[in-house]
């Protein structure tokens, strides 16, 4: 089974600084639904794996975020793409828990649920955190250039053996090719 797993904040909908927190708040990247599709169409499973500290700062409640997550749910739908799951970490970067990226619990979870093999897993993420989850998993890194990739690549805090490709719908035309 291919599986791909794949941050939401800055890969499939524009980041906000000051978080999403509303349905209204969620606008999807130009082509990154379409890109689901592809990959949906080319036999991979997509799963949604993503922080969202807002829960814990009090931004938002888990009501909210499933109202986000089903928007996200609805537009993807309209252009005939599936999201097959989506996993979150409703807390704070100081919580010390093991499912928050950069820390692997997340990507472990979805790799269990899914019973797919880790390295031929690609995790798809616009962050250091990101990045760090998937090496630390044992999956295949990748990172896009919307969102916060591009200062990640300016920084160099990608690892050796990451991808990068401009954008979601970049990726999805290299692996369905």
């Amino acid at each position: 089974m291919k599986l791909i797993l794949i941050d939401r904040d800055g890969v499939i909908n524009h980041d906000s600084e000051f978080f999403i927190k509303n349905p209204d708040e969620w606008q999807p990247i130009e082509g990154s639904l379409e890109a689901l599709a592809r990959l949906n169409a080319a036999g991979f499973r997509v799963a949604v794996t993503t922080n969202q500290s807002g829960v814990a700062r009090g931004l938002l409640d888990v009501p909210m975020l499933h109202r986000i997550h089903a928007k996200m749910h609805r537009a993807a739908a309209a252009v005939g793409a599936r999201i097959d799951a989506v996993f979150f970490c409703p807390h704070g970067p100081d919580d010390g828990c093991e499912c928050r990226k950069p820390r692997p619990g997340m990507l472990r979870e979805a790799l269990t649920r899914f019973g797919a093999e880790p390295d031929a897993t690609f995790v798809v993420g616009d962050s250091p955190r990101d990045l760090d989850a998937a090496v630390a998993a044992g999956c295949r890194p990748v990172l896009v250039l919307t969102g916060n990739g591009r200062r990640t690549l300016d920084e160099a805090q990608v690892p050796g053996q990451a991808i990068v490709r401009v954008d979601l719908a970049a990726l999805a035309t290299e692996l369905c090719a």
